[in-house]
């Protein structure tokens, strides 16, 4: 026996997703889908870690649905839902939160920068969600996950909660032949859950504000020059490209002289990601010549990749009743697999069902 590949992401339906949002996983997840079984997820249990206005939250997890199918994402090869439609992603956490140890949990970086000063005020599920993150991935048993930079420490914690899982219950997975026996460090274990891969590639895996190249793209930035949205129409997206800062110099020959230029390092990765390019490949074209003539060739780029995704998004929102059968045949479909994942779970910790 062996896992069978299979890739999980999900993103949070948060409002006005951008192009970091679209380099950093949506447009991976177009590409995934032609050598890969997919199941990608709207992850609005993960959203309400911090509050989310009821209304607005379910408009912004059709809004990332419509993004998945605009980008090109196949509802009907793969599997498109949102994750609370799926009982037993929370129902694996729970388990999790049994495995996982606060230590691990309080190495989670992204909860120090999430909650801030005032950590006492954070809500448990802030604390908590990278078990519920493991437990979307690993309900299904997926064997790689798409991931940006900030997500690898949640990717680890994973592993390491399946890695514990396995090596606690191996026994009872071989009696139960429900495993695959595995390397575990020196050991050689039982193992029901796979060791997940995290899936790193290409340029741009992490895209930083138009405004200030030291801080990543965000939808909370006060500016909306900052960003630019996948619903932003040509004009618009031209419009931020021109404003975005720079520095006085020219374009360098070699990404080497990139490492003390934010803002230039930058807008090379979004041009290389959108073209398909290496950032020297980029620089061996653009190498020299000033952002005057740099900007325009980025802007062009831009609309053409970006302006007839964020068209294709408007009319897929518009039909609303379509979205939400692409979400509840997803989730009928997911939940058939969590199921099956769950039935065994229970039996190999022992918990007593029909």
């Amino acid at each position: 026996m062996s896992f069978k590949k299979l890739v999980f992401s999900g993103v949070q339906p948060t409002g006005n997703l951008h192009l970091g949002n679209y380099l950093g996983a949506i447009r991976k997840f177009v590409a995934l889908q032609e050598q890969s079984d997919c199941i990608y997820c709207v992850v609005d249990m993960h959203a309400i870690t911090m509050w989310q206005e009821p209304a607005e939250l379910e408009n912004s997890t059709r809004e990332v649905t419509a993004a998945f199918l605009a980008a090109g994402i196949d509802p009907t090869k793969h599997i498109v839902f949102n994750q609370s439609r799926v009982m037993q992603h929370a129902e694996l956490a729970w388990v999790f939160n049994c495995v996982a140890r606060m230590g691990w949990l309080n190495k989670m970086t992204q909860f120090k920068d999430k909650a801030g000063k005032d950590r006492e005020n954070a809500s448990v599920g802030l604390f908590a969600y990278p078990t519920l993150m493991a437990a979307d991935i690993l309900v299904y048993r997926a064997t790689h996950v798409p991931v940006g930079d900030d997500q690898k420490q949640h990717l680890e914690l994973t592993r390491e909660i399946a890695q514990k899982f396995n090596h606690d219950f191996s026994d009872r997975i071989r009696d139960l032949g429900v495993g695959v026996e595995m390397k575990s460090g020196e050991e050689t274990v039982h193992g029901f859950f796979p060791i997940t891969e995290p899936v790193i590639e290409g340029e741009a895996t992490r895209v930083m504000s138009l405004r200030d190249g030291t801080k990543k793209m965000s939808k909370s930035d006060p500016s909306d020059l900052s960003r630019i949205n996948l619903t932003d129409d040509a004009e618009t997206i031209a419009k931020k490209i021109r404003k975005a800062k720079t520095d006085p110099q020219p374009l360098p020959s070699e990404v080497e002289g990139l490492k003390e230029r934010p803002d230039a390092d930058n807008l090379v990765g979004i041009y290389a990601a959108l073209a398909g390019k290496t950032r020297e490949q980029v620089l061996g074209e653009f190498g020299g010549q000033q952002f005057s003539v740099f900007k325009p060739a980025l802007a062009d780029l831009a609309v053409d990749k970006l302006a007839p995704i964020a068209a294709e998004m408007r009319r897929i929102s518009a039909d609303r009743a379509y979205v939400d059968q692409v979400l509840r045949d997803g989730g009928e479909r997911a939940g058939a697999l969590a199921e099956k994942t769950m039935k065994d779970v229970r039996r190999i910790v022992g918990l007593l069902g029909d």
